[in-house]
């Protein structure tokens, strides 16, 4: 047995067996016995002994903690969903109503929202288009200051020459045989900014607007349209100070089969619409 650096030493080759070609031989155990005898057993570490013992721990806890559970159970798909799962969050609607306009919300962000949502579908409404019923929605949702300008507006908006354009007779109703669709459906709201007594409110929609009837030259269509109002606390509601209107966000149309005039009609009588609440 060589011991040169390349075994036992202390040179670059230190810890190597055969570095220079020299061979280790292992002598037998005892120096009488020319054959060394079998090889003793390894002693188990004292690291090993310790991770079985933790592993049988943690199986028997597992096992004891088992036994103390109710076996799963298996879900049914038809099982109805619970209520908490559907609701919907947010403040309930309001009881109130103003000239059939909802009102009564309060003074907070979610009543902002719903304030401006429940106003937007009623300045979208084919009531508008009626001088009548025009000043009772206006003068239910806008706020004493601003009530003069906001109907000045609308009045010129709606004027005789636009009925007659659509289509509709001077007091803004269909002429026999038609049905006219002035419809205002929201799809959500978002604040942009809030105090206690005053906030700004986007409110996203969908709008139907025009004339049924096989005589009709203005078929009900949809468009997309987003509606800013600024909105006051008069002390018991929101009320508007203004209101404006801009084009989309638009969705790509999904190419359904479009529906016959008298269709369009009948579910615009039959189909009621909703008091929104954030």
């Amino acid at each position: 047995m060589s011991h040169d650096d390349q075994y036992g030493g202390t040179g670059p080759g230190h810890g190597e067996v055969g570095g220079t070609g020299q061979t280790r031989t292992r002598l037998p155990d005892s120096p009488t016995d020319p054959y060394p005898g079998p090889r003793r057993g390894s002693r188990p570490s004292r690291g090993l002994i310790t991770v079985v013992g933790v592993v049988v721990l943690l199986i028997a806890a597992i096992a004891f903690a088992n036994q103390n559970q109710d076996p799963p159970t298996t879900p049914s798909s038809s099982k109805p969903p619970t209520t908490t799962s559907t609701a919907a969050t947010g403040t309930t609607p309001v009881d109130g109503k103003n000239n059939g306009v909802p009102s009564g919300f309060p003074q907070n962000e979610q009543g902002a929202q719903s304030a401006a949502t429940n106003y937007a579908v009623a300045l979208g409404s084919d009531g508008m288009f009626n001088t009548g019923r025009r000043q009772s929605i206006v003068g239910a949702v806008s706020e004493d200051s601003s009530r003069a300008k906001l109907q000045a507006g609308f009045d010129a908006d709606y004027s005789a020459g636009l009925l007659s354009q659509i289509g509709l007779t001077k007091d803004g109703f269909a002429p026999a045989g038609a049905t006219f669709v002035s419809r205002t459906v929201p799809v959500g709201a978002k604040v942009k900014n809030f105090t206690s007594d005053s906030a700004s409110v986007d409110v996203w929609c969908i709008g139907m607007f025009g004339l049924t009837g096989e005589k009709s030259t203005r078929p009900v269509t949809n468009s997309w349209f987003t509606i800013s109002m600024t909105l006051k606390w008069n002390g018991s509601d929101w009320k508007v100070l203004d209101t404006s209107q801009k084009e989309g966000p638009t969705p790509v149309s999904s190419g359904n089969a479009i529906s016959t005039s008298d269709l369009i009609a009948g579910a615009v009588t039959e189909f009621g619409g909703f008091t929104y609440a954030r």
